[in-house]
């Protein structure tokens, strides 16, 4: 089953729009709770400018995901990887988790000034 059928692509880059959106708010957090310090950690709100495109792309692909991800089994051959139980409550449950880090990413912003 190539990458445009099962809906992998479009998930992973949901997943990495979200992450590199949280990156210039939610990234400087975590990693000085971690325990990272040092000057350039403020270099990563250079990315605030580009977090709504991220967010965007983000946003468009998990839209692909969901349609090929939520699509009716009896769409899939039978045999294909799709049409696997165990893959597709796979693919759903990384899908939400994925949903999760956008509206993380969406969130933070408005919730940082609590944390800072």
């Amino acid at each position: 089953m190539s990458e445009s059928q099962n809906g992998r692509g479009a998930l992973f880059a949901g997943g990495l729009a979200a992450i590199l959106a949280s990156t210039c708010c939610l990234g400087p957090l975590v990693l000085i709770t971690l325990g990272f310090s040092g000057a350039w950690i403020g270099n990563l709100t250079a990315l605030e400018p580009f977090r709504p495109i991220f967010i965007g792309a983000a946003l468009v692909a998990l839209f692909f995901a969901w349609k090929r991800i939520y699509r009716p089994a009896q769409a899939c051959k039978p045999g294909e990887v799709c049409a696997m139980p165990q893959v597709r409550v796979t693919y759903k449950l990384i899908f939400w988790i994925v949903v999760v880090l956008v509206f993380v990413a969406l969130g933070f912003p408005y919730v940082m000034p609590f944390f800072y």
